[in-house]
């Protein structure tokens, strides 16, 4: 196993194609993956994530508020002394964002158009480097 990713779909957002995509190459991929569904509520989101003892957490989003979403989930996580998990976002994201969702604590960005590879390299990288530091 390479890892142990969330993919999850915060916020009132019901498509949900992406991320099943995502995670069917993650899982393809080797990595066990736990797909949460759609509008799931950030404590939630992080609840599991503890739970499950991930190694990352995928958010997709295209709402709009995956700025808002990514700091809830850090400060969520903060909270409960896991703030050591990355957290990769992707979906609908304006490239004047990216910077920005970095900032607040992403690990990753990967809008709309990403390939599929880049971030299975990008959450394989992400795993080995949180495993490791266990």
């Amino acid at each position: 196993m390479r890892g142990r990713v969330l993919v999850a779909k915060p916020g009132l957002d019901g498509h949900d194609r992406g991320a099943k995509v995502v995670a069917y190459a993650l899982r393809d991929a080797g990595f066990e993956v736990i797909y949460t569904g759609i509008r799931q509520r950030t404590a939630d989101i992080v609840t599991v994530a503890v739970q499950e003892d991930v190694d990352v957490i995928g958010l997709s989003v295209l709402s709009g508020a995956h700025v808002e979403l990514t700091e809830d989930i850090r400060r969520r996580l903060a909270a409960v002394d896991a703030e050591e998990i990355p957290i990769v976002v992707g979906g609908a994201i304006p490239r004047g964002d990216r910077e920005r969702l970095l900032q607040v604590g992403a690990a990753a960005v990967f809008p709309t158009g990403s390939a599929v590879d880049d971030v299975v390299g990008t959450v394989g990288e992400l795993c080995a480097q949180r495993m490791a530091s266990r």
